[in-house]
């Protein structure tokens, strides 16, 4: 048996994120970017940390990211999922971050796309 090999693609452009295990989408979710003034940032990062229920504005659960002051987190707004709202992070709707929570280790690589 082996182990899953997960990484984490954000396409900035789709506004999705996939979940690949082994190089294989197994998973997609919809997902809230960065304003044109706060964009997104592009290029290879990994999840340092995680904590539930960070509060205010992050929803059910945050991922931090390897670039500071940047993560994966839920929100307080489901409505913005899918739009340019963030100040960079990458928002899910709550039920969709916590799953993803659950899937993925610190370490998980994550890139960002255009």
């Amino acid at each position: 048996m082996t182990l899953p090999n997960y990484r984490i693609i954000v396409d900035l452009s789709q506004r999705m994120m996939y979940l690949l295990d082994n190089n294989i989408v197994t998973r997609g979710f919809p997902v809230g970017i960065g304003t044109m003034l706060t964009v997104s940032p592009a290029g290879e990062y990994t999840i340092i940390n995680k904590q539930p229920n960070p509060g205010g504005p992050f929803g059910a659960f945050w991922m931090g990211l390897s670039k500071p002051h940047y993560g994966i987190h839920g929100t307080n707004n489901p409505a913005s999922i899918g739009h340019r709202v963030s100040h960079g992070c990458i928002r899910m709707y709550n039920e969709d971050v916590l799953a993803l929570s659950r899937i993925v280790p610190i370490g998980t690589r994550v890139t960002i796309r255009e």
